[in-house]
């Protein structure tokens, strides 16, 4: 069983005129970068936080380095002798994890913070 399809075309037509313009339709939604601006705010700003946010976070991870510093220690040259009061210090298994636990919580904080503005 053949069945003749018949598909309509229309004809190519050539012309020697190159100058011939294609109407392009623009999208119905046009996407931005532009930032909407709020009250107070400075039209210029290029990062997701303000200098001082920034420099509280260098503040934490600071914070977060002293607590690890302060775990360090403790180990012995001779692996026969365990110094258990030197492992278990207050400062290795107390202090450290919660200067370390506060330096996250000031992490966090620093990034929430809204940065104060400016009176006009």
């Amino acid at each position: 069983m053949s069945k003749n399809k018949t598909v309509k075309t229309e004809p190519i037509v050539h012309t020697a005129d190159t100058s011939v313009k294609i109407k392009q339709e623009k999208p119905k939604t046009q996407y931005t970068t532009e930032i909407p601006q709020l009250k107070g705010e400075p039209k210029s700003m290029d990062f997701a936080l303000a200098k001082e946010n920034y420099i509280l976070l260098l503040i934490g991870f600071v914070i977060i380095i002293v607590g690890f510093v302060l775990m360090i220690g403790g180990g012995t040259d001779d692996p026969n002798v365990f110094n258990g009061d030197e492992i278990f210090s207050f400062r290795r298994i107390t202090l450290a994890p919660i200067v370390v636990l506060f330096g996250f919580a000031f992490e966090i904080w620093a990034i929430m913070k809204k940065p104060k503005q400016e009176e006009v």
